[in-house]
């Protein structure tokens, strides 16, 4: 059985933080894990500034509602499940990305938990585990399952190094660059193919 394994933010909803910075104006939360490859570094920071600007969930949680998938994505995950068993292996947290989830289809999600004070201040975050994506991968495979799974951003590289077909999906030059060992597409219709390449 093969089981495709895919990042959340940029591949199939738009990245969130950088949708909430755009609506606060707040430039220092557009870092997303495509700029700062440690993500407790880009945790740490992103926390720093909603304390500075006074911002807490509930803020964050009326921008996601505003958020719909990528043009293309629902479509591609529902051709996908026809194909594969499918997994979202996402750095997001439940409180975030759960709204979005029936839009997707309900596709089965893996990512963190928040740790939210009663005035909806953020005030730590709980990693479900180091190296999650990889772990989960990792995982899977031990259950016999062949793992093709792709993502746009450094915190996706070691579940593609990881899985038996890695891809890139929407990646920034930079991160192509680094990685060259991986397929880089930028459109759903590619990514079907080499997601059918993968798994003859």
């Amino acid at each position: 059985m093969q089981l495709a394994c895919l990042d959340l933010e940029g591949v199939l909803i738009p990245e969130i933080w950088i949708a909430f910075a755009e609506k606060t104006g707040i430039e220092e939360l557009k870092a997303t894990t495509r700029d700062i490859p440690d993500y407790n570094v880009l945790m740490r920071q992103r926390l720093r500034l909603l304390d500075e600007h006074g911002y807490g969930l509930p803020a964050i949680q009326e921008v996601i509602a505003t958020l719909d998938p990528l043009p293309g994505a629902p479509e591609f995950v529902s051709w996908l499940r026809e194909r594969f068993q499918v997994v979202i292996l996402s750095d997001t947290f439940y409180e975030f990305a759960m709204p979005l989830m029936p839009r997707l289809g309900h596709p089965t999600l893996l990512c963190h938990k928040l740790e939210v004070a009663a005035d909806g201040r953020i005030t730590d975050y709980k990693l479900r585990q180091p190296d999650p994506k990889r772990q989960a991968v990792r995982a899977f495979q031990l259950l016999n399952y062949r793992c093709i799974a792709a993502g746009d951003s450094y915190n996706d590289t070691t579940m593609l190094k990881q899985a038996e077909a890695g891809i890139l999906f929407h990646a920034p030059d930079n991160v192509i660059a680094e990685f060259p060992q991986f397929p880089a597409v930028h459109d759903f219709e590619s990514l079907k193919q080499e997601f059918l390449k993968a798994s003859l």
